[in-house]
């Protein structure tokens, strides 16, 4: 006996080929969801381009990036004999008109491009594949990330191992702020703070990483035989459920330490000192 698909359901009858499985609901619309499902990736799409066009509109203006004894985090490390001030070793002369942050920001840059997380945060509020849970794409192929450029996200780990090195600079430029205007150590500003808690929060965001997950505890066949290893990966596994938190708290502190320094730069404020 052939069995129907009930009255009024939309539900199409068994058949073969693309059409829908047997008893399945033949939904022709996009989305059958009322609420404001787009607000969240319209606002994801929003905060990475102010993110973007700020920090490209820094990096570029080679200026207000250097207040005694703090660096913004956008040139450091600063290797050029242009930099200012004296936060880390000259390690070659580059043409005046190339920034100093040209030279370092694509690590940075390739680690958040990479990013697993930014990933799903980025498909989905600009390419809208797919736009929000429940709701189909506007694209008819998916080709993963087998062709250019999303082969390029491959590299990640790659990004990850810089990034670790950046990390380690940061908090050498956190310890250099623990000194005054004059260069005397055993002092402490606000700046001292902003630049320390972006330090740790871009480290938590770099150990929080699925790359870095994998490379502490992957490709062991026994826990028991490795309990160092799987100390460590408990400990970036526990990391690594707060990453998106990670990601958007060190986001905002790279940028917020970076305004800092410029305020400070251009005299529109005074660094407040506590000791």
């Amino acid at each position: 006996m052939t069995r129907t698909a009930p009255h009024g359901t939309g539900a199409a009858s068994p058949g073969h080929g693309d059409g829908p499985a047997p008893g399945r609901a033949a939904i022709t619309a996009r989305t059958l969801r009322t609420d404001r499902w787009w607000v969240q990736p319209l606002l994801t799409a929003l905060a990475l381009v102010a993110f973007v066009v700020y920090s490209s509109f820094r990096a570029f203006q080679n200026a207000y990036y250097f207040s005694e004894p703090y660096i913004s985090p956008f040139y450091s490390p600063c290797i050029t004999t242009a930099c200012e001030g004296d936060t880390f070793p000259k390690l070659f002369t580059g043409p005046d008109w190339i920034s100093p942050a040209i030279y370092i920001l694509v690590f940075p840059l390739g680690i958040r491009l990479t990013c697993y997380y930014y990933r799903k945060a980025y498909y989905r509020s600009f390419w809208l594949s797919p736009p929000a849970c429940a709701v189909a794409e506007p694209h008819r192929r998916y080709s993963g990330e087998t062709r250019f450029p999303l082969i390029g996200q491959n590299l990640h780990r790659y990004f990850l191992y810089t990034a670790l090195v950046i990390n380690v600079i940061l908090f050498y430029d956190a310890v250099l702020a623990f000194r005054d205007e004059t260069g005397a150590w055993g002092h402490m500003g606000l700046g001292t703070v902003i630049l320390l808690v972006n330090a740790v929060l871009l480290f938590l965001y770099s150990l929080s990483c699925h790359s870095c997950r994998h490379i502490v505890g992957g490709r062991l066949n026994s826990f028991s035989r490795h309990p160092v290893r799987y100390r460590f990966w408990t400990v970036v596994s526990r990391l690594n459920a707060r990453h998106m938190q990670y990601a958007w708290a060190s986001l905002a502190s790279v940028a917020l330490a970076d305004l800092y320094v410029f305020l400070l730069a251009t005299g529109t404020i005074s660094d407040l000192r506590f000791f």
